[in-house]
């Protein structure tokens, strides 16, 4: 039986970039205490997601680079503890900062760089560079390999983001959050979870973090078991609001039959007529969008209305 063990560190940053360091190995360290495989951190850990209270090009200043003391003290551990580590960043790029995750594996080995693709634009998070691609990995863990991608808070909004993942064919996604967590927003991880037919580990700050009430969750992505009547809850962990260090395990092997055997997922879908997905100037039905296309559906509403 192959179970993964996944810890996510709901835990608060201390206020810079060498106490959320020295914070964040001793988390690492109690995870492996604990039994994990892999240890999840919240989002853009380095500095502690602090860029809605201050001006951007104060904060931007904190930005980091990916082979920074920082980024490479995880690879270190990961590599001392044997335990993989998904550690999160606000990223110096090019002339800008992007938010960031990194996961190393169990030797230390940087195996994934993830940037936020879907950035919060309508909010300070306009002011960081995009990221330009869904990407999985092959992870080496004491279960055997287990192939994992990532998506950053904002990115769950989006089926897209998952469904590319699983056609990538992750089994994993892990998912680093700074934002309340309710029940709308954990219903989007399980309805990705229960679509593709994957796991979601989703790891929040704790409510003492501003903006913020935990409620870090794992999704196992199965749905339905041959000795069940009926479907089951696919959530294996809810955090409350505390903060710690929480673990859940994942069942590789049921997982991975539950995926040869059921129809979600990519058994029957029909990507030919998913044309419009791509199409980049769809403008019906007019949902949100800058003050110029606002006033021009106005004015072509204003129009029609008088024929």
């Amino acid at each position: 039986m192959h179970v993964l063990k996944i810890a996510l560190l709901q835990i608060a940053p201390c206020g810079s970039l060498e106490n959320n360091l020295e914070k964040g190995i001793r988390a690492c360290q109690k995870a492996k205490e604990k039994g994990a495989d892999i240890a999840l951190f919240p989002e853009m850990w380095s500095n502690g997601y602090r860029i809605y209270d201050r001006p951007a090009n104060e904060w931007k200043t904190e930005a980091i680079s990916s082979d920074s003391r920082f980024v490479s003290s995880f690879g270190k551990i990961a590599g001392e503890l044997d335990m993989a580590i998904s550690v999160t960043l606000l990223e110096k790029y090019r002339e800008g900062a992007r938010n960031t995750l990194i996961l190393f594996d169990r030797h230390g080995k940087k195996k994934l760089i993830y940037a936020k693709v879907h950035t919060c634009d309508f909010s300070v998070e306009q002011n960081l560079i995009r990221g330009e691609e869904f990407c999985t990995t092959e992870l080496d863990t004491a279960c055997g390999p287990v192939r994992v991608g990532a998506m950053i808070c904002y990115d769950r909004e989006f089926p897209e983001s998952a469904r590319i993942l699983m056609l990538q064919g992750a089994e994993l996604i892990l998912v680093p959050n700074a934002c309340p967590m309710e029940i709308n927003r954990i219903s989007q991880l399980r309805a990705r979870a229960y679509e593709n037919m994957l796991a979601i580990a989703t790891c929040n700050y704790p409510e003492n973090v501003p903006d913020c009430n935990g409620r870090s969750t794992v999704f196992d992505g199965v749905a339905y078991l041959p000795e069940m009547e009926g479907s089951r809850d696919t959530c294996i962990l809810e955090a409350d609001g505390k903060e710690g260090i929480y673990l859940a395990g994942l069942d590789l092997d049921r997982l991975r039959q539950y995926r040869k055997s059921e129809v979600h997922g990519n058994a029957y879908r029909r990507p030919e007529k998913y044309g419009i997905l791509t199409e980049e100037n769809v403008r019906e039905p007019f949902i949100r969008g800058d003050k110029r296309e606002m006033r021009e559906c106005f004015c072509m509403k204003e129009k029609l209305d008088k024929r």
